[in-house]
Parts: structure tokens; sequence; C-alpha cells
């Protein structure tokens, strides 16, 4: 009996034992199956995630967070210009033109004759076409819907219902920029937006700038596209208006918005140093352009006009104008 007992007692543990062993190995194919099922998940969600974090930049504006469109190539890498050696001091722009306004001699130039996107270059000629039309600075323009920015999807602390002078607006789209503040200027021009725009062009075509073409005011479509040297005739031509000249070189601006003081910023951080004589500048960048610059500046005595445009990091512009002032310092200081 005693026999008996501990054999059925022996079966009933070995039958735990292996009860236990299924359930554990069980619960193992279990886990592995979940594991199979959730990695390829898992790994196709981390996958698209860094895809997302590739493709859309957060970026910080004046304390709010926006995200940005995917970055482009610039026209410029696309043809090739980035791998182009044949400046005399390596300037970082693929294209840049310096000439002396004076007697036109040409100091540099390197892909001068390409034709690329100019961004917010583009705003120098909105203001030109304003000024020329002798429209009254002090007229109030309201700030539109249709001034928002669809082509890159652009922030601005200018919303629909603002009210600033015709003048403010000049001033913010020259010093600082304001992609909405242009808008608005061509957008109130008498005869309307699109009559603006061909008076962009038709000016272009009076200075001789062949290879230059207007699509819109701002510069943010990559359609607004010109040469170097059509630039620098029309930067020439600019400097001689004294309004173009002293809003262009503004440190800084601030309007007045309902309750709110608005303070704005050049975005041509040469124009507060000491070191540089800007009488006109224009700063400008999309994606497509890359980073660009022109100025009218005194530099050793001459009066220079400068060009940069495709340039691939966001402080090389202002480098290559300080590669270049020194280059020209040096020589003066040779041949002197």
């Amino acid at each position: 009996m005693e026999l008996h007992s501990g054999i059925k007692a022996v079966q009933g543990h070995c039958w735990d034992t292996m009860l236990k062993t299924m359930n554990i190995r069980f619960l193992l194919a279990l886990m592995l199956a979940v594991v199979l099922v959730w990695a390829p998940s898992a790994h196709a969600l981390s996958n698209k995630q860094k895809l997302k974090n590739r493709s859309i930049a957060v970026v910080k504006s004046h304390g709010r967070v926006h995200k940005s469109l995917p970055v482009r190539p610039s026209f410029g890498e696309l043809a090739g210009l980035h791998s182009a050696s044949d400046d005399q001091i390596t300037l970082k722009s693929s294209v840049a033109y310096v000439i002396d306004q004076d007697t036109q001699e040409v100091l540099l130039s390197k892909n001068d004759q390409a034709v690329l996107p100019i961004a917010s270059i583009t705003k120098l000629m909105t203001a030109l076409v304003v000024r020329e039309a002798n429209l009254d600075m002090d007229e109030a323009i309201t700030i539109s819907a249709d001034d928002i920015d669809t082509e890159k999807g652009s922030s601005s602390r200018l919303r629909p219902g603002t009210t600033l002078t015709r003048g403010e607006l000049l001033h913010l789209a020259l010093m600082s920029s304001e992609n909405r503040a242009a808008h608005a200027l061509g957008r109130t021009y008498p005869a309307g937006l699109d009559a603006f725009i061909h008076q962009m062009n038709a000016k272009a075509a009076q200075l001789g700038m062949r290879d230059t073409r207007y699509a819109e005011p701002t510069g943010l479509s990559s359609r607004n596209q010109s040469s170097a040297k059509d630039l620098a005739t029309l930067v020439a031509f600019a400097a001689n208006d004294p309004t173009l000249r002293e809003l262009s070189t503004s440190s800084g601006f601030q309007v007045e918005v309902g309750r709110k003081t608005l303070k704005y910023r050049s975005t041509n951080r040469l124009v507060s140093n000491p070191n540089w004589d800007i009488d006109l500048q224009k700063t400008g960048y999309i994606s497509e352009a890359g980073q660009c610059l022109v100025m009218q500046a005194k530099v050793a005595g001459r009066k220079l006009i400068m060009v940069f445009l495709d340039s691939a990091g966001k402080f090389s512009r202002i480098a290559d104008a300080e590669r270049v002032r020194r280059w020209v310092e040096t020589r003066h200081s040779l041949t002197s």
C-alpha cells in the first residue's frame, strides 16, 4: 500500500513537473512570437520616426516653436557649383562677384553668370518699385490673409488685421526681411499685385538685368532668379536712393501693434560692426538658394559692390564678406 502510494506520489510529482515545464515552454514560445511580431513593427516605427525627424525640422522663432519644410539641396548644389574652386581666396559661396563701383574693375569673380534663385534679395527690387511709384509712406496698410506665406509656410509676427504704415512695412521688409510686409507692399500697389510683379520685371529689363526674373515680391519662390552680375547692377542703382540706404542698413526697429511693441533686428550683423562702412545691403535665404548677401560698402577707400549667392553654411556669407574685406585691405596696403 505504501509502495503504491509512493508510486502515485512520484507520478503526480512528475506530472506537475511536466505541466510546469510545458507552461514554461508555452510562455517562452508565446514571448518569442510576440517579439518576432513586435520587433519589425517597432523597427519600422523607429525608421519612420527617423525619417520624420530628418524631413521636419523644429525651429524656435520669437519664443514659438513651428515646423519647417524639408530641407532641399540648393540649385547651385544640384548644378555642381559647390565643388568649384576657381576663386582666389577660397570662398564658401558658390557664386561671388566683387566690383569697384566707380572704376568698374572686377576684383573677384566666381560663377558670376550662373542664374540661381535669389531668395529675399528679391525684396530689394520690391522696395525699389515701391519707392519709384512715389506712394504715400504714411498710408496705413492692413496685413490680410492673402499675405500669409503658402509657399514655404514661414511664420510672421504680423498677424492678419495688423495695421502699419507703408513706410514701416518697407523698413521691416528691407531690414529684417519680413515676408508679410513685402507681400503687403506688392498687394497694395495701386494696380494690384500682378501689375506690381510686372513692374519688377520691367525695371529689371530697364536696368539691363537680362538674367533676372521675378515671380512674386518676397523671394520665397525659387522662380525669383538672377545672376551675380545682374544683382550688382541692381545694388548700384538702388544705392542712389537715400531711403533704401537708410532702411536697409538700420540695425533695429520697433513697431506698435495694438498694445504690443514688436522689436525687430537686422538680418545682417555686419551693419552693427564698427569695422564695416555699409551703404546698402540685403540678405536672403531659402533652401533652393542657399545663404545670399548683397552689399555696397566702402573698403580701403573704395566703393565696392559685393554679391554672394548659394553659400551653404549659416554664417558663411558673412565670413565670405569678411574674407573679401581683409583681402582687399591687404592688396591696398601692398600697393600703397
